[in-house]
């Protein structure tokens, strides 16, 4: 696929150029960039299915963010070294980090009180926080050695999710539906799913950016029926909500010739068509009782304290299923500052056994192969301890890990230093995880730009390199 620049002239001002050019070349040059954008194309819309750069391993994400940032060394990085510094002040030789909470770096190291053992045939170390993922330790591929730039959360989660701590730019969803399309027009492309703790930065979190507009996420809902107002009124037939929606339609494209630069516009205008779609699709999509008793046990519904986020990842897979491209699936206030046993008891407890019924429930359908599930925070958290019980935050050396979707299972990538404090072997930067999954899901991170104010902007910036060990 060419790389896709996008311009937001209107038909108006495409007109006014020609005219006042007065040029073959100059026509002829328009013309091309009008038909790498795809604008030229009749009838083309911002959800047609384009093709991949290259032949993906990855159709869909399913993203289990773990927002606050977990313990890499109280869950899959174990540091017995720890045990030999317990209550002493870090050695010079690693060096005091500026940290979040000024002053922690001068704290006692405090090592983890978890129990750790190998599992599968890798023999990949997980602690007992998480008994149930631990089962698929064979599919997991566990990169020790990430590393971010923020220090506070709303700069990390956004970075995490956008590639910078700064608000403004697109998030990855929002990236994949612009390069790839839509899989199944009558259902949202890019999903965001939320559990009872408010996430931090919120909506920038999976905006548009400087994209169009209706490449953002859609936020299901915490309560009730996810998409709020999707069913229309009993006395409204859909002759007359057809009607209403033409309409509507009408004005909106009347608006837009006179304000041709804003892309809110035809957000919304697809937005009404997607919601009228959506109606007669939507509902047999979100309907968890149709699913067998057998496989909500697996993830944990209708148990405490699995229920919700167990629903949240059954919901991600019938999404996935049917050809949502990105899902996001938020859980839980990971930000341990204090009693991190007790935090950290709760959070893997809620998230252990849905993530270990995805993972199964996804390869018994023979969809793993072709879905990426990522786990991980905006960060880590440090060896050393604030407030006697909790560890402050760390993005200078922290773990994620894929599953599925092309990934090489059952191994570590890179690692921190004895401490874990620092990444020291294959550092990857927030840029590298996300390149490696545009490039998982067909996207060639450096081919994928937008044209923006007079720049061609790309999701992973200035930088982004392959986590080439994590592909199978």
């Amino acid at each position: 696929m060419a790389p896709q620049h996008r311009s937001r002239l209107s038909l108006r001002s495409r007109r006014e150029f020609l005219t006042h050019a007065g040029s073959g070349l100059g026509a002829l040059a328009l013309t091309s960039l009008l038909g790498e954008s795809g604008l030229a194309a009749a009838g083309g819309g911002p959800f047609d299915a384009k093709e991949p750069h290259h032949k993906p391993t990855a159709k869909a994400v399913i993203w289990c963010f773990m927002e606050g940032g977990p313990s890499h060394i109280d869950t899959f990085d174990p540091k017995p070294v720890l045990e030999q510094y317990a209550g002493q002040p870090m050695p010079e030789s690693y060096g005091r980090p500026a940290t979040a909470m000024p002053g922690t770096a001068n704290n006692a190291l405090m090592p983890s009180q978890r129990e750790w053992a190998q599992y599968g045939q890798s023999g990949l170390w997980v602690s007992n926080w998480y008994p149930h993922v631990a089962e698929h330790a064979d599919d997991l591929a566990v990169i020790r050695s990430c590393q971010a730039d923020g220090l506070n959360h709303v700069g990390s989660v956004c970075q995490m999710n956008t590639g910078s701590i700064l608000a403004g730019r697109p998030s990855m969803g929002a990236w994949v539906t612009y390069g790839l399309g839509a899989a199944n027009r009558n259902l949202p492309t890019f999903v965001i799913l939320n559990d009872e703790v408010r996430i931090n930065g919120g909506a920038k979190n999976w905006s548009a950016g400087f994209l169009p507009a209706t490449y953002q996420g859609t936020l299901f809902q915490q309560e009730g029926a996810p998409i709020l107002n999707l069913d229309p009124p009993e006395t409204v037939g859909g002759r007359q909500q057809r009607g209403k929606l033409d309409l509507l339609g009408a004005l909106n494209r009347r608006h837009a010739e006179k304000h041709p630069h804003e892309s809110e516009l035809d957000a919304r205008l697809e937005s009404y068509e997607l919601a009228y779609r959506m109606q007669a699709h939507a509902p047999e999509a979100i309907d968890l009782t149709k699913e067998s008793a057998a496989t909500k046990k697996l993830y944990g519904i209708g148990e405490e304290p699995t229920d919700r986020y167990g629903a949240n990842l059954l919901l991600a897979r019938r999404l996935v299923e049917r050809g949502v491209r990105f899902v996001e699936a938020y859980c839980g206030g990971w930000d341990a500052h204090r009693k991190i046993e007790e935090n950290h008891t709760k959070w893997c407890g809620v998230s252990d056994k849905p993530i270990a019924g995805l993972l199964a429930d996804l390869k018994s359908r023979g969809l793993l192969e072709e879905t990426l599930v990522i786990w991980g925070g905006e960060f880590g958290r440090t060896p050393f301890n604030e407030k006697g019980d909790g560890r402050d935050h760390n993005p200078w050396g922290f773990t994620i890990w894929m599953a599925g979707g092309g990934v090489k299972g059952g191994q570590t990538i890179g690692t921190t230093d004895e401490i874990g404090l620092r990444a020291v072997e294959k550092p990857y930067h927030v840029h590298d995880i996300h390149a490696t999954i545009l490039h998982l899901l067909g996207l060639n991170h450096l081919d994928l730009t937008y044209l923006h104010n007079g720049r061609s902007e790309r999701p992973t910036v200035n930088g982004g390199k392959l986590i080439a060990e994590a592909q199978a």
